[in-house]
């Protein structure tokens, strides 16, 4: 049977929040934002083993304490100068665990509010699946393009249109083969696609949102309270 694993890439500095220290440091419910974000994949009994993928030079992970998370959480000393990079390098220093069929699942440091239950939902419709998949939400507002001087320059159709999210769901070897070929990708199903293959789109929910400025924090936190 398939295993099932977690990267959680972790090596950025968070420019666009405009804190003094990587937002997924920063203080969310008395803890760590990351802490959050690692609980709700340890929590999960499907995964065997949760890689969170630093910075070499990451002053800040060692000045908290992490015990309470158990045996599940490993940290890799090895992050990129991009996203693709740090998933690249943990992937390979999970090489002497993780087998090609395994499943790998790579989560946003700053997307905290993960609920189980769309942990098991993206684990249940993709656990037979082909290819794999991700978390996304079809695209509920008018979407518009901007052109000169910040104005309106076309409104664009929105049918068929989804945010991803993650998880991102995928098997150890082919997405080893896919990142390792096309390294400019902002996510790993885009690594995927460039295969030529079709990743599925799970459906999830807006509460599972990635922390990028800091009216997101207050809401993360408003979230998080509402799930315990």
């Amino acid at each position: 049977m398939p295993r099932y694993f977690a990267i959680v890439p972790a090596a950025g500095s968070g420019s666009r929040f405009g804190a003094e220290k990587p937002k997924q440091y920063l203080s969310l419910l008395g803890r760590p934002l990351i802490f959050h974000t690692l609980a709700a994949l340890i929590a999960c009994r499907e995964i065997e083993r949760v890689w969170v993928v630093l910075s070499p030079d990451d002053a800040d992970w060692s000045k908290y304490d992490w015990s309470e998370l158990g045996p599940k959480l490993e940290t890799l000393r090895c992050g990129g100068e991009t996203r693709a990079a740090s998933v690249t390098n943990g992937l390979r220093a999970a090489s002497m665990v993780a087998a090609d069929e395994d499943w790998i699942l790579v989560h946003d440091a700053a997307r905290p509010c993960l609920s189980q239950a769309m942990l098991a939902t993206l684990i249940n419709e993709l656990a037979e699946d082909p290819v794999g998949g991700i978390l996304a939400v079809p695209v509920a507002d008018t979407l518009k393009r901007a052109g000169d001087g910040q104005r309106i320059a076309a409104t664009e159709p929105r049918d068929g249109l989804w945010q991803a999210q993650t998880p991102q769901m995928f098997r150890y070897g082919q997405l080893t083969k896919a990142l390792e070929n096309c390294r400019a990708v902002t996510d790993e199903a885009n690594a995927i696609e460039a295969l030529g293959l079709a990743p599925k789109l799970v459906r999830s929910e807006t509460t599972n949102l990635k922390v990028t400025y800091p009216a997101d924090l207050a809401m993360a936190g408003l979230i998080l309270r509402g799930q315990k």
